[in-house]
Order: C-alpha cells, then structure tokens, then sequence
C-alpha cells in the first residue's frame, strides 16, 4: 500500500520526542511506504494556524505539552476519555476533513499495566500532581477497586487532585510530600514526577516491593526504580506507556490494527541506547 498521508507529534519543546522513532517503525512494519511522521516545534500560540493549514494529506496529530488542552478548541468532536481529564494527545484527521481529538495516554496506562499482569488492584498511590497525574487517575478509575493516595507538595495540588477524584469517581485522599515514603508500600505505586524528584524515596523501597510505574524513561532507570527492580519488585516504565499510547494512536490514524508493538518498543529502545 502505498499513499501518501502525513502524520506528525507537536510540542514545545519537541527536538528529543521518541513519537517520530516509533511512528516511523510502525509504517515500516506494516508496509506503509507513502506514509510520513515529522515533528514540529508548535507553541500555544502556533497551534491555530497550523491546525487550520492541514490539508486532505493529513492523517492525524500527536501532541505533547503544551498542547493537549489548548487544541480542544479547534476540534470538531472529543473522545469521552479525552473530555475526562480535559487533554487531548490525539487528532485524527478524516477523509471528510473533520478533526477528532481523543486521548491515548489513559488506556496506554491501562494496557501497559496489564501487560505485566495487573488486571486490577485494591489501592494504590500517586506520586505528583500533574497533568500526568490526572491521566493516571483516570486509568486507575478503570482498574482500582479502592482509595487511591495522592502525595503532593502544596495543598492547591491536593485540591486539584480531590477534585479530579470527584470527576472521575475515584476515591481520592491526599497526603503531604513530606510523607512520600509511605507510598511505597503500596500494591500499585505510579510516579508522575520530573526527573530526580523521587531519587530521596530510592532508600525507602521496602523490601518485598509490589509495582512501580515510572513515566519516565531518560535517563532510565531512575534511582527508584533501579531500587525496585533490585529488590525484586515488578517496574513499569516511561517507555512501557509511550508505546502502548503510539500503538493506539497508530492504529486509529491509519486504520491498521493490531500495530506492532513489539517493533514499536525495540525501535525506542535502540533510539533511547543511542543517546
């Protein structure tokens, strides 16, 4: 098959996005020769225009900070997942010109979870309160049959976080940073924080460590999880959640399903040992 249709991931900044490594893995795997994945340096203050410049050779839009809120306006439909947590990573163009947002981090979650096994879990934490965060609590909506702890570092983070509980239906209860180590006991813990906010809680991890899901991925491992995974506990990474989140994104803007994961995770791995 060989048409040509575009697709591209904007942000800013964006120059070290993985998106185009794993699109482009995808395409070659699936034998669409005609079909391109770039990255574009796009602020708020961009995005209008170049959303309204797409032409018919537009297949779909991958979109990180800061763009997953603000291009909500110039679409034409949400998905229910996306309306959630009010973020959209997603566009998808149609053959009748339409644009449809939609938001692949939270089943990505879900399914990167599930990948090693976790179905569903009776409690679990969150450490941060980011925009990440909410995606996390949104998939936690669909696997947690129970209270979900929230550590943050001020109480307006704590508010945010109760609120996004109320929205989600998702028993929330927040504790102070300051008590972060108790997190770690927890059956699920899901780190949501920039790079070295959790080196301190390394020497913490107890010794039977349940899971950790890590969303970052460089520099990998953080001193937490190469904590975790030395006392045997089960890890999740950054790039666990990339790839599944580019396998649906994938899939819904070419049409091609299943896409190939595996491919997909050895193209970031080999990106990820280069740098």
């Amino acid at each position: 098959m060989s048409t040509q249709r575009r697709a591209a991931v904007l942000g800013s900044p964006i120059a070290h996005s993985l998106s185009p490594v794993l699109h482009r893995a995808a395409y070659g795997e699936l034998g669409l020769a005609g079909w391109t994945y770039d990255l574009f340096d796009v602020d708020e203050a961009a995005l209008p225009g170049f959303v309204a410049g797409l032409g018919p050779e537009w297949a779909g839009l991958s979109l990180t900070m800061p763009l997953k809120r603000a291009v909500i306006p110039l679409l034409d439909e949400i998905s229910e997942t996306a309306a959630s947590v009010e973020a959209v990573n997603t566009v998808v163009c149609t053959d009748d010109g339409r644009r449809l947002g939609d938001n692949t981090d939270i089943p990505g979650i879900v399914a990167a979870l599930r990948e090693r096994g976790i179905e569903q879990v009776e409690s679990a934490a969150i450490l941060g309160a980011g925009a990440t965060a909410s995606s996390a609590l949104a998939a936690l909506a669909r696997i947690c049959t129970g209270e979900v702890v929230a550590y943050v570092r001020s109480e307006a983070r704590a508010a945010e976080m109760r609120q996004w509980g109320e929205r989600l239906d998702v028993e929330v209860r927040t504790a102070d940073w300051a008590d972060a180590e108790r997190a770690l006991s927890a059956p699920l813990v899901i780190a949501t924080t920039p790079a070295g906010t959790t080196d301190a809680l390394s020497k913490a991890v107890p010794e039977r460590p349940a899971t950790l899901f890590d969303v970052l991925y460089d520099p990998w491992p953080t001193a937490l999880a190469a904590r975790w995974s030395g006392y045997g506990g089960a890890v999740v990474s950054g790039l666990d959640l990339l790839v599944h989140q580019a396998v649906l994104q994938v899939e819904q803007m070419t049409g091609r399903a299943p896409a190939p994961l595996d491919v997909m995770r050895k193209a970031g791995e080999h990106a990820l040992d280069g740098r």
